[in-house]
């Protein structure tokens, strides 16, 4: 599985300087944080990878969270020189680190570039001060305006998110919002509808009544008016939530979608292989940071999971049919044992929820893609 392959790594730091209401990431707020004993940790993971993933070429490396732009960058550059250490990349790898827009972090950007990173995305959420504030966010509109400057001018390629479909919001006030934000000029924008994670505090008012998201009807119309302004823009929709001018797509989240092979090291962090038989194999690690780290050092981490056709067909079409690309049926065939059911792909088709790109090509529609939990049950 080595040669010209592509292969990612995600790095996951779990720490942040408080927990968002509405996120329901492996993140935590921590005091004090040993930054020598979390290097060891992350190069010992590195080295395990190595053991069960020789051969592969780094197109790709993420680093997510939490918020590792609260990461020392040394650490990060002791991170992509050990990754380099042990596979080769590829000589235009993307090297992304997710950051938070406050100002100290944004002041640290230069020396994250000089640790290799070459792909910023920046977590701005919202252009609203009152929306910032109630979505928990320790930053300000302006903040995150004057850290997407320094974003642009340091990094090759930088990228930022937003939230919408927030409490109260009308399509009127999104569209303004979102204008404001495609003034800014970014190649690339993630576009997030607000959902209900269980277990979260926003979940938890939700449930009391405390707390009126849009409803149902407005929600689309928001989905379709952010779609149709990006594209005004010149910013295509190539997955569910993301936006890209033609060649800014994030290559490492196209690994993820097109069911490609990746490593991860951090807790909670997941991964998937192909071993020398052509079987997928699975691996999430450890969630608690304290007990990831601590089986990291000494080797305890846990063994990669072997998934079966079923398992690794399903999970192609679930991530597959999030892109506007869509999925090759070949492909889910080989790797199920069995082709998709042609009758209710016809049905869909006929419904508008499944088009044929090309002749060996499925892809959910626009429509489709507001149905998709529908649409994989029916093929499933």
């Amino acid at each position: 599985m080595g040669g010209e392959a592509e292969f990612g790594l995600y790095v996951h730091w779990p720490f942040c300087l408080s927990k968002c209401p509405y996120c329901d990431f492996n993140s935590h707020v921590q005091d004090s944080i040993d930054t020598e004993e979390w290097r060891n940790g992350y190069i010992a993971a590195l080295r395990w990878f190595a053991v069960r993933a020789p051969g592969r070429r780094i197109t790709s490396v993420f680093f997510g969270g939490g918020t590792p732009s609260l990461m020392p960058a040394r650490l990060v550059a002791e991170i992509l020189h050990e990754a380099a250490r042990l596979w080769p990349f590829a000589a235009h790898a993307e090297i992304t680190l997710e950051a938070n827009p406050t100002s100290a972090e944004a002041g640290r950007f230069r020396d994250f570039a000089a640790a290799g990173i070459n792909r910023l995305s920046l977590g701005v959420q919202a252009l609203d001060d009152a929306a910032l504030a109630a979505l928990g966010r320790q930053h300000t509109a302006q903040e995150a305006l004057a850290a997407w400057e320094m974003a642009r001018k340091t990094f090759p390629r930088a990228s930022f998110d937003l939230i919408y479909a927030r409490p109260g919001q009308t399509p009127d006030a999104w569209e303004a919002e979102l204008a404001r934000a495609l003034r800014l000029g970014a190649e690339h924008i993630s576009a997030y509808q607000l959902t209900m994670e269980p277990e979260t505090p926003f979940h938890k008012r939700y449930e009391q009544g405390k707390l009126r998201l849009p409803d149902e009807e407005t929600s689309v119309r928001l989905y379709d008016l952010t779609r149709a302004m990006m594209a005004a823009a010149g910013l295509e929709l190539y997955e569910i939530s993301n936006y890209a001018r033609p060649g800014a797509e994030c290559r490492h989240n196209l690994l993820y979608w097109r069911y490609g092979e990746y490593a991860g090291i951090g807790p909670g962090a997941h991964a998937r292989l192909v071993d020398e038989t052509g079987a997928h194999q699975a691996l999430r690690a450890i969630r608690a940071p304290a007990r990831w780290l601590k089986a990291a050092q000494t080797g305890g981490l846990e063994e990669m999971r072997p998934l079966s056709p079923e398992e690794a067909g399903m999970e192609y079409l679930l991530m597959s049919l999030r892109m506007r690309e869509g999925m090759k049926p070949a492909r889910f065939a080989a790797l199920s044992g069995a082709p998709l059911p042609e009758g209710e792909i016809a049905r869909l088709i006929k419904q508008g929820l499944l088009a044929r790109p090309s002749p060996d090509t499925l892809a959910a529609t626009d429509k489709g893609r507001l149905v998709l939990d529908y649409i994989l049950t029916q093929l499933a």
